[in-house]
């Protein structure tokens, strides 16, 4: 008490120069610390603020890009093995079905008919438009990751998203298949008769290029662009036939599902404002 009354004096005159909240606060704390000039700003301690995480805490991370390429790409096949059965396809269905059947039914009439007086020529033609494709469509990617280009970029990666969801659907194709090629056996493109992979329905190189054209020409829309892409992938379409590697019907179903194949892929996961031709 006698401590308390003799300090009287000095709480009178901090009083003068402090509010009048900081006074109660001094004495239900017993202590005059808390009248200290507030601009020394060294005596105001800030309550202890709880750490953002407790010990051991881990913060989730995310899907790494294995697994999220993995995953994207069951839902595509799903999507793409599911899509022929969808009500709204089924008129396209009809189509595409009857004029397979109707090339199939005249395959070995018309195989007779292709010159064989320059085979190497067509074949060797074929495989260097299919790789001038793949390159230019690589040369487009490393572009886009050495001048961070969001759209190169975005080509590039669903090229290879496409290719891959072509080949878990060529592949098979191809061991249920078992075509014979034109070439092979009595020239009638017999199925179920060649062993393993590498057969002849449906065609790969006119499959592969269209994939890898329908995306390009999605991504660059322009009229010199589609040109180039659609004429490599024809290109490569008429050069397997005529080089008697492929019936009309293996050319034609192949050529049919890369297209669909890499337009599906892109209407997909594009982003919208890099091409004009992305609606999602």
């Amino acid at each position: 008490m006698i401590t308390f009354l003799s300090s009287l004096p000095t709480l009178a005159q901090q009083v003068q120069n402090q509010p009048l909240f900081l006074l109660q606060k001094s004495l239900i704390s017993g202590s005059t610390a808390a009248y200290s000039d507030p601009s020394a700003g060294s005596s105001d301690q800030q309550p202890p603020q709880p750490a953002a995480n407790p010990p051991g805490h881990q913060e989730p991370q995310p899907h790494g890009f294995v697994f999220r390429s993995l995953k994207r790409g069951l839902q595509d096949q799903k999507e793409l093995y599911s899509a022929p059965f969808k009500p709204s396809n089924l008129k396209w269905d009809a189509l595409f079905l009857a004029g397979t059947g109707a090339l199939l039914a005249t395959d070995k009439r018309i195989e007779p008919h292709v010159s064989s007086a320059h085979l190497d020529l067509s074949r060797n033609a074929s495989n260097l438009t299919l790789g001038a494709t793949a390159a230019a469509v690589g040369g487009i990617w490393l572009y886009g990751l050495k001048k961070s280009d969001d759209h190169a970029q975005e080509t590039g990666e669903l090229e290879v998203e496409a290719l891959a969801n072509t080949f878990l659907v060529y592949t098979p194709m191809q061991f249920i298949a078992g075509r014979e090629r034109p070439d092979e056996g009595l020239g009638h493109g017999r199925f179920w008769q060649h062993p393993g992979f590498n057969s002849s329905f449906p065609g790969g190189h006119a499959m592969f290029t269209w994939t890898m054209a329908s995306v390009v020409a999605h991504e660059y829309p322009k009229p010199w662009v589609e040109v180039l892409a659609y004429g490599a992938a024809t290109t490569v379409s008429i050069e397997r036939f005529t080089g008697r590697k492929h019936f009309a019907s293996d050319i034609m179903v192949g050529s049919v599902l890369g297209y669909l194949i890499g337009t599906h892929i892109f209407h997909s996961h594009c982003k919208e404002g890099l091409s004009r031709a992305c609606h999602r």
